[in-house]
């Protein structure tokens, strides 16, 4: 198949395959953000891990035990956000090739570059759903309160 050597077609072309980059670029950002909060909460669960293996009180114990769990949740929701993001990426980048491709190479693919670039919006919306319910949990985590201290000097 030859591909016409058109300048006009050619910029056209490129003036419609640049536009998805955006996207591509909001992307990358929540994937980098989305894997500092994943390795915060590997860092956090290491760290309580490490704490159980030698404690003996019975409640923190518990209270490590659960933590892990919520941990345990907030990692799969991190790593479903990335495989997410990552799919998207995948689907904005395939959608690129095929608007350039349909606009210089004459080929008939507008409705399977519709169809991936949608399906890289719903992957996206979906990556931010987990990102929701990861900080949901997260903020969860958190406690408040302010717990008393034994009477005498500050330590």
């Amino acid at each position: 198949m030859a591909f016409p050597i058109d300048g006009a077609t050619i910029t056209h072309g490129i003036q419609l395959a640049v536009a998805p980059v955006f996207l591509l670029t909001a992307v990358s950002g929540m994937i980098a953000a989305v894997a500092g909060r994943l390795g915060r909460i590997i860092d956090r669960a290491r760290l309580v891990e490490d704490r159980a293996l030698v404690a003996t009180d019975p409640d923190w114990l518990a209270r490590a035990s659960l933590e892990l769990q919520q941990l345990r949740r907030r990692g799969r929701l991190a790593n479903g956000c990335i495989a997410l993001l990552t799919t998207c990426a995948f689907l904005i980048g395939l959608t690129i090739i095929l608007l350039f491709l349909g606009e210089t190479g004459g080929i008939a693919v507008s409705g399977w570059a519709v169809a991936s670039f949608l399906a890289g919006v719903v992957c996206f919306l979906a990556a931010l759903l987990c990102f929701l319910a990861e900080t949901y949990l997260a903020t969860r985590l958190l406690d408040f309160r302010v717990r008393s201290r034994p009477a005498g000097p500050p330590a």
